[in-house]
């Protein structure tokens, strides 16, 4: 099941409205609509607000098979999530997203590896969420916008954020660049 239809699915479990889910996550109720076909693709800010709003792990989103205990990702092994590419802007997205740890159960944590393509991001919004947020740079540059300061990460750099303050990631160049990101979300 797509991340969409998982959360079609839970509101309409839940007993909830169209309109009262958008009012909780502060989104139009076409947006939702949007987001609840697979032609909008939200940020990972509403994707966290959307698992408040409908009790969940944001996790629920991505997973297909739970797991109790360890879960390993061989190299290569990451599939790219869904949730972050909507069937309308796949080709203009500048972040791709590939979970580390999708069928763990319960977990708290959210482990992606990042690849982000050069330019700047086609959603000029800036994420804000709960939680808190690891990136360490595997390679490229990139340039993170936190609050009203910018900071460039080389390989080898790291930056730990809390995730309410507005911030967002890109290509500090012309190149392509590779993250490690871990997001943590309170229970």
């Amino acid at each position: 099941m797509k991340p969409g239809e998982k959360i079609k699915a839970l509101r309409k479990e839940k007993n909830l409205e169209l309109n009262e889910v958008a009012d909780r996550v502060q989104l139009e109720v076409k947006q939702l609509e949007g987001i609840e076909t697979g032609d909008l693709a939200p940020s990972l800010g509403v994707l966290i607000k959307l698992s408040r709003a409908l009790g969940v792990r944001l996790g629920t989103f991505l997973d297909d098979q739970l797991k109790q205990g360890a879960v390993i990702t061989r190299k290569g092994d990451a599939s790219e999530t869904p949730r972050l590419a909507g069937a309308n802007n796949s080709a203009t997205e500048k972040l791709a997203f590939f979970s580390l740890a999708k069928e763990k159960a319960d977990r708290h944590m959210e482990p992606f590896i990042i690849d982000i393509k050069p330019g700047v991001p086609s959603n000029p919004l800036a994420s804000t969420h709960e939680g808190e947020e690891f990136i360490y740079v595997l390679s490229g540059s990139v340039s993170i916008t936190y609050g009203k300061e910018e900071f460039i990460l080389n390989e080898g750099d790291s930056i730990y954020l809390d995730s309410i303050v507005n911030h967002q990631v890109y290509s500090a160049n012309d190149q392509s660049a590779k993250l490690l990101a871990v997001v943590y979300l309170p229970v």
